[in-house]
């Protein structure tokens, strides 16, 4: 019987006890630090998101103005390669003749092309004896030999080039295959 009185006390206390200001006021205040906490985390992530968005908005920048070139250096390159198709064309007694300035102003202008490429990061690919690359190159035909491994570059028929590590324009090359 004893038992039975001393359960009876142990719910009443309880009963009584949620009922106490100083229990509410506990409560209320371990709610309020959760939710200060859970406030806090939302501010360190809130803050981390923006220190993202903002280096890779940097980033963005920096590539836009690192290769804001792109179309400009693609249209030189056709000139260039104009350039040089018309001086492998021109007959050797010519060189010798009336025209050996036009040839050596053009020879000239060429040479000061590929001064400014260099300076402005536009680097050609390495292409003839090597193996086939889908990264830089781009195989046109398939040339059948025996001189060459399968899959080697064995023509180069228009030059492929890089602008600051980036390709600009892949080359065009013919692949060895056996015959």
């Amino acid at each position: 019987m004893n038992d039975d009185i001393d359960k009876e006390a142990e719910e009443i206390r309880e009963e009584t006890a949620e009922d106490s200001p100083e229990l509410q006021e506990h409560d209320r205040l371990a709610e309020l630090e959760g939710q200060l906490e859970e406030a806090k985390q939302n501010a360190l992530y809130a803050a981390a998101e923006v220190q993202n968005v903002r280096r890779r908005l940097e980033q963005e920048k920096a590539d836009a103005t690192k290769f804001a070139v792109t179309g400009f250096a693609r249209d030189m390159l056709a000139v260039k390669d104009h350039l040089e198709r018309a001086l492998d064309h021109v007959p050797d007694e010519a060189r010798d003749g009336r025209a050996a300035k036009f040839i050596e102003g053009i020879e000239a202008t060429l040479r000061e092309m590929e001064s400014i490429f260099t300076r402005q990061g536009i680097e050609r690919v390495a292409a003839q004896g090597l193996e086939l690359d889908p990264n830089v190159h781009q195989a046109m035909i398939e040339v059948p030999t025996d001189d060459a491994e399968p899959g080697t570059i064995v023509q180069e028929m228009q030059a492929g080039y890089t602008l600051k590590g980036r390709l600009l324009r892949p080359a065009m090359v013919g692949v060895a295959k056996k015959p």
